[in-house]
């Protein structure tokens, strides 16, 4: 049987996507302001990931 995914591992998986999406919104920007602004969104998704995997990595350590 699958086990649902934690909260930080659903979170990881938003971001992942978010980024994803932002960084393909860049590629197809026809201004530089939109390409400057998703390229933003996409570093600060990309931000969060790190941070919930420093999460996902201390709430390992705490269920050891």
């Amino acid at each position: 049987m699958a086990t649902e995914p934690t909260e930080t591992e659903r979170l990881l998986a938003e971001e992942a996507e978010r980024e994803r999406r932002e960084r393909r919104l860049a590629e197809q920007a026809t201004e530089p302001a939109e390409e400057h602004a998703a390229e933003r969104r996409a570093d600060k998704a990309a931000y969060l990931t790190e941070k919930l995997r420093e999460r996902e990595a201390s709430e390992e350590e705490e269920g050891s």
